[in-house]
C-alpha cells in the first residue's frame, strides 16, 4: 500500500512537473521508470489476491504463494520506492513531503517477520528437499481442467515414443515446425480452439486456451497454426477470404508468415517503404522485408505502403495476402543466434489479385495493430509457460546433482531457485489476469504489454541463472560432448533474446504502458 501510494503521487507529479518546456512524464526515462514500477505493483497485487483466495478457499498452496509474494516483493517494492524518489528528485527529499514516509514504510515492511530471506528459505525447502514439490498447477476451472487432461491424453498417444524421440534427435534448426504433427492436430480442431464457431472454431474460453498452451509446452510439441493471421482474417477479411484461407489454417495445412519489419522499419512500422500499386485487377508489390521467421509458409501476411504521401505515415498502409510461390519473390534465409531461421525477402514486381487486399485500402494499420495486439495478449503467457517448463527441468538437475555432489544443498543455488520460482508465479498470474480480461471482452494492449515485458525478461534471467547454477557443461551447445540435455539450457538463453525484441521491443512496450495505463503524455 505504501509503495502504491507513493507511485500514484509520482505519476501525478510526472504529469504536472515541467522541465525543459514540457512535462517530465513525456521523457522516455521517466516513462520507463514508472512503467517498471507498474509492472512490479501489478505483480504484487495479483499474487496477494491469489494467495488470499487460496487461503479463504482452504487450499494448502496458499502458504507457497504467500512465500512467493514475500520473496518477490522484498526487492520489487524496494525498487518501486527508489524509483518513486528518483522521479520526485530533490522535491522528495523534504520531510514535509508524503513520499519519504512511504519510502521508510516500504523498507520496514519488506524485512518484517523475516522478510524475503525467510520466505526464500521456505520456498527452497519445498522445491528441493525430500524429493521436492514442483510448481503448483493452476485451477483453470471445470472446463479448463478437463480440457488440459484431454490434451495430455491425446499427446501421450500421438506425440510420444519413437515419433517424439525422432523429432527430439533433430537439431534445433529443424524443430520449428512438423507438418505431419500440424495435420494431426488439425484433425482435432484444436488449431481453432478459440475461434468463433461460425468460422469452424470451438469457441473455447481463454482459460482453456491456456490449458492447451501449457500442455503443449510441457510436451515440447512443435508450433502449429497461424493464430495472428487467422484472427486478422476473422476480424477484417471478406467472406470470400475467410472461406478460402481459414479452413486450410484450421486443418494445419497452411502456415502464414508475417511480412512486417523492414531494414528501416523495425519497431517503427509506420516507416515501412515496401509499396503496393494498383494495376487494373491486380496489385504490384515492390520492396524488402527482413527478420521474417515463417518465410517457408504458404502465404505471407504483408504490410505495404499504398499512399506514400499520407499524413500521418501510418494512414497510408494496406495489408495483403501474398502467395509465396508468386513470381518475383526472392528469399534469402539466414540462421539466427537461437538456432532458428529468418529470411530477407525481396518483392520485385510481385503481382497479386486485387481481392488479396485484407481490409480497406490505406486502413491496414488497423489490421496490423489489431493482429499484433491479439498476439501480445497471448505471447506473455506463452513465454512464462516456456520458463516454467524449463524451471522444472533445471530443478530435476539441481536435485540429482553431479555424481555424489548435489546442488540442492548449496545456499546460493537455493536462493536463486526460490527467486526464480517467485518470479515465475508473478508471470503466470499476469498471464491469468490477461485471460480473465479477455474472458470479459478484450485485453487492453497495455496489459498484454505488461505480461510480455515481464515474462520476456524473466526468460533472460532464467537463462543466465541456469548456466550459473549448472556450470560449464550447461554452456555447451547441442551435439557437443558432455552438453547437458543436448544444449537445452544454453539454447534457452539465446532464444530468450528474441522475446524481448520481437512483437515490438520491450522499450516500445514500456512506452505503451506509460502512455496507455498511466496517462503520461506522448
Amino acid at each position: 500500500g505504501a509503495a502504491r501510494r507513493a507511485f500514484e503521487l509520482a505519476v501525478d507529479y510526472a504529469r504536472e512537473r515541467h522541465q525543459f518546456g514540457q512535462p517530465i512524464g513525456k521523457f522516455q526515462a521517466i516513462q520507463h521508470k514508472l512503467a517498471n514500477c507498474l509492472i512490479a505493483l501489478e505483480g504484487v497485487r495479483l499474487i496477494l489476491d491469489h494467495t488470499a483466495r487460496l487461503h479463504d478457499g482452504g487450499d494448502a498452496d496458499w502458504r507457497y504463494f504467500a512465500d512467493c509474494a514475500s520473496a518477490f516483493s522484498g526487492s520489487a517494492l524496494r525498487q518501486v520506492a527508489l524509483e518513486t524518489q528518483h522521479t520526485f528528485g530533490a522535491i522528495g527529499y523534504a520531510e514535509e513531503h508524503e513520499a519519504p514516509i512511504h519510502f521508510k514504510r516500504v523498507h520496514l515492511d519488506t524485512i518484517a517477520l523475516g522478510g524475503a530471506s525467510d520466505a526464500k528459505r521456505r520456498l527452497a525447502a519445498r522445491l528441493l528437499d525430500a524429493g521436492g514439490a514442483g510448481l503448483p498447477q493452476y485451477d483453470l476451472g471445470t472446463a479448463g481442467n478437463a480440457y488440459r487432461e484431454q490434451v495430455r491424453r491425446w499427446l501421450a498417444e500421438n506425440w510420444s515414443g519413437q515419433r517424439k524421440d525422432a523429432f527430439d534427435q533433430k537439431p534445433f534448426t529443424k524443430r520449428e515446425f512438423d507438418a505431419g504433427f500440424a495435420r494431426d492436430i488439425g484433425e482435432t480442431g484444436w488449431i481453432g480452439l478459440g475461434w468463433p464457431e461460425r468460422f469452424g472454431g470451438q469457441a473455447r474460453s481463454p482459460l482453456e486456451q491456456i490449458a492447451f498452451m501449457e500442455t503443449m509446452e510441457q510436451a515440447e510439441a512443435p508450433r502449429i497454426g497461424a493464430a495472428i493471421q487467422a484472427n486478422a482474417l476473422m476480424m477484417f477479411g471478406t467472406p470470400e477470404q475467410q472461406q478460402q484461407y481459414l479452413p486450410a489454417i484450421l486443418r494445419g495445412e497452411a502456415m502464414h508468415g508475417m511480412g512486417y519489419s523492414e531494414p528501416q522499419a523495425g519497431s517503427d512500422l509506420a516507416a515501412l517503404r515496401t509499396s503496393a500499386v494498383r494495376d487494373g485487377d491486380h496489385w504490384l508489390i515492390n520492396g524488402q522485408k527482413i527478420w521474417t521467421t515463417t518465410w517457408w509458409g504458404k502465404y505471407m501476411f504483408l504490410a505495404a505502403r499504398t499512399d506514400k504521401d499520407a499524413k500521418p505515415p501510418h494512414a497510408g498502409i494496406s495489408m495483403f495476402i501474398v502467395p509465396m510461390d508468386a513470381p518475383g519473390i526472392t528469399i534469402r534465409p539466414s540462421a539466427t543466434m537461437y538456432d532458428g531461421t529468418f529470411a530477407n525477402i525481396f518483392y520485385d514486381n510481385v503481382r497479386i489479385p486485387a481481392e488479396n487486399l485484407v481490409g480497406e485500402v490505406n486502413d491496414g494499420w488497423k489490421v496490423l495493430t489489431g493482429a499484433l495486439a491479439f498476439e501480445r495478449g497471448l505471447v506473455g503467457g506463452g513465454i512464462v509457460l516456456k520458463v516454467a517448463h524449463a524451471f522444472e527441468q533445471l530443478r530435476a538437475h539441481v536435485m540429482a546433482g553431479e555424481g555424489d555432489q548435489s546442488l540442492a544443498g548449496e545456499p546460493i543455488v537455493r536462493d536463486r531457485m526460490a527467486t526464480l520460482a517467485s518470479e515465475i508465479e508473478i508471470g503466470r498470474l499476469l498471464m491469468m489476469h490477461c485471460a480473465e480480461l479477455a474472458a470479459g471482452g478484450v485485453t487492453p494492449p497495455e496489459y498484454g504489454a505488461i505480461s510480455k515485458v515481464f515474462s520476456g525478461e524473466l526468460m533472460e534471467r532464467f537463462g543466465e541463472a541456469a548456466l550459473d547454477i549448472l556450470g560449464m557443461r550447461a554452456a555447451l551447445s547441442e551435439q557437443m560432448p558432455g552438453a547437458i540435455d543436448n544444449g537445452r539450457f544454453e539454447q534457452n538463453l539465446r532464444h530468450s533474446l528474441m522475446w524481448v525484441i520481437s512483437i515490438g521491443t520491450n522499450e516500445i512496450q514500456r512506452s505503451l504502458i506509460a502512455q496507455r495505463a498511466l496517462g503520461l503524455p506522448r
